[in-house]
């Protein structure tokens, strides 16, 4: 069983062009990222989604991964963040 300090909750939000989910999973899988879940929609021309990811097997830290998320975000025009699934299970018990 996957412990929480192995999961990552990621979002991309931005104006909706052709590629987005595929350069987030290509970046994440050649980083040995795998997607747990996955969630997408598209209102008005804006694209969001939300991703569960396992980091247990990835190739760089939490810190170098989310640095490089909130890059590749800024070349493909959306705002992608990444916070470890630990942040939101502590808000709930709050």
């Amino acid at each position: 069983m996957e412990k929480a300090l192995d999961k990552a909750i990621i979002t991309v939000v931005g104006k909706d062009t052709v590629g987005i989910i595929a350069k987030v999973c290509t970046y994440l899988s050649e980083g040995g990222v795998n997607v747990l879940d996955i969630s997408q929609t598209i209102v008005s021309g804006y694209f969001n989604m939300m991703m569960i990811v396992d980091l247990s097997g990835a190739k760089k830290s939490f810190a170098e991964i989310s640095d490089e998320m909130d890059s590749l975000g800024e070349q493909i025009g959306v705002a992608i963040k990444c916070q470890r699934e630990e942040i939101f299970e502590k808000m709930h018990r709050i």
